[in-house]
């Protein structure tokens, strides 16, 4: 960004650089993990969840393009090393050890909420004193909450599943 772009901003550059590496290492770890839950998933449903957790995961890589184009208009050096990427993020990376569907949505609803809060914060803050960087958190946020939706329903449908399946047993 060229210096005029950089003095009209009525914040903190620096701490919005650093909130931006923290946003910019968690959707590296929500892509990983959208990406790997989905290639060991089990379970009822799978054949729909899987591709559109693969959707979820190229979403989060575009959230990351994103980010690290705002970080870099901004003059910052985005995180440089994936061992960095826990460092920085307050989301925790949930190992999906059991391939189990609802296991693997809830570990991702976890993640999904923790981006809603990360983005929630960064337009908090740049909300009337950086219009670009406000613009795409708002962006991604949108996307993010469509995401959490997305899981909620699919949980909800996996228990329906469970109750109608109790009923025939009965």
């Amino acid at each position: 960004m060229g210096k005029q772009g950089v003095d009209i901003l009525d914040l903190d550059v620096e701490k919005l650089i650093e909130m931006l590496n923290a946003a910019l290492s968690e959707e590296w770890l929500a892509y990983y993990q959208y990406w790997i839950g989905a290639r060991v998933l089990e379970g009822p449903m799978r054949t729909e969840v899987e591709p559109e957790l693969l959707v979820h995961a190229d979403e989060e890589l575009n959230h990351a393009v994103m980010v690290v184009d705002r970080i870099d208009q901004l003059g910052g050096t985005p995180v440089l090393s994936p061992m960095d990427w826990p460092k920085w993020s307050s989301c925790e990376y949930e190992t999906p050890s059991d391939p189990y569907v609802e296991a693997i949505l809830k570990q991702n609803l976890n993640g999904e909420r923790c981006a809603i809060r990360r983005y929630q914060e960064i337009a908090n803050y740049t909300k009337g004193k950086d219009h670009s960087t406000y613009q795409m958190a708002i962006n991604i946020l949108n996307d993010e909450l469509e995401h959490e939706q997305e899981i909620e329903d699919w949980l909800g449908d996996i228990d329906i599943l469970r109750e109608d399946i109790k009923k025939i047993r009965m």
